[in-house]
């Protein structure tokens, strides 16, 4: 982990935001050597390692390895304790939230939010004593969907304490109900909006758009390349992806503002813009690059050097 990415993203920031939210999510890494260590994980069924990824929006901020032996929540809460200090040492009076799945509900990290003014949406598996309190509204879901034979969506809220909890807490309940049966999902929350459906439809869905970023990271930018027989080696090597991914961020809003690859998924730039052969002739006066008659975007390229290297 670096807080360099954490620096790099106030320095960027152009004036003082009004809201900033912390998206926190695990994923896998596969492992196919013999990797330092190296562990099986029951739910992805192989051997792998859980690194923690922390995305605001668009931005790159902690790219975490960790063994697979562990909770998917280990050291997030003092990882967002960190990242909101520094966050408010930037920006004083910013509201941050923050959001993730059911694996960070835990009490110790819900606890610490109330006592630091911290928002959270949080994902939260059911149990028969939640399903219990959402019945109404599931055989309210049942009613129309019988009467209209389409699918119907209907949202709750109720107050729940697990046994875990030292208080009672806002859940707000999802419930589908088509042909197939119900779907129902839940998140703990305690923001004070009044309506069921704005809270999860606009405050949690959108934690979806993070985990197309670690697609990004794996896919794009090869960061579960770990394939080096250190642990602390291989982190080294998740860091270079992540700069990697700030890189290309830059290079987007910078560069390529105006243009048809401003919204391209990085795999696309690197095919566009990077991964393209070409001969580069270098003097003491200029350098050039000549290209092949079918390379297609020599017009965007030339754009992009120009904003890069200005006159």
């Amino acid at each position: 982990m670096s807080m360099g990415l954490v620096e790099h993203f106030i320095s960027r920031h152009k004036g003082t935001p009004d809201e900033l939210i912390l998206d926190f999510d695990p994923t896998d890494y596969r492992l196919y050597g013999n990797q330092e260590d190296k562990h099986y994980h029951g739910y992805y069924e192989d051997y792998c390692y859980l690194p923690l990824y922390v995305f605001c929006g668009e931005h790159l901020l902690i790219s975490y390895l960790r063994p697979s032996d562990i909770d998917g929540s280990l050291h997030a809460g003092a990882i967002l304790k960190l990242l909101v200090k520094r966050l408010r040492q930037a920006w004083p009076n910013v509201r941050i939230k923050f959001r993730c799945d059911s694996a960070f509900a835990r009490r110790h990290i819900l606890h610490w939010c109330e006592h630091n003014n911290v928002d959270y949406v949080i994902g939260i598996a059911q149990n028969k004593r939640s399903l219990k309190l959402v019945e109404p509204t599931l055989a309210l879901a049942k009613t129309n969907f019988e009467a209209a034979q389409e699918k119907q969506k209907e949202f709750t809220s109720f107050n729940y304490a697990a046994a875990s909890w030292n208080a009672q807490r806002k859940i707000i309940a999802k419930v589908e109900y088509n042909c197939k049966g119900s779907n129902i999902r839940m998140i703990v929350t305690n923001l004070k909006e009044e309506i069921p459906q704005v809270v999860y439809d606009d405050q949690y869905c959108p934690r979806g758009d993070m985990e197309n970023q670690i697609k990004q990271q794996k896919l794009d930018l090869f960061a579960s390349r770990v394939s080096c027989q250190k642990f602390i080696a291989n982190q080294f090597r998740v860091l270079l992806s992540a700069y990697a991914h700030v890189l290309l961020s830059m290079l987007r809003e910078t560069a390529l503002a105006g243009t048809k690859l401003v919204n391209s998924y990085y795999g696309t730039l690197r095919n566009k813009l990077l991964k393209i052969g070409a001969v580069v002739i270098k003097n003491t006066r200029r350098i050039q690059f000549l290209f092949s008659a079918h390379y297609s975007e020599q017009d965007l390229f030339k754009h992009v050097v120009e904003k890069l290297v200005p006159g």
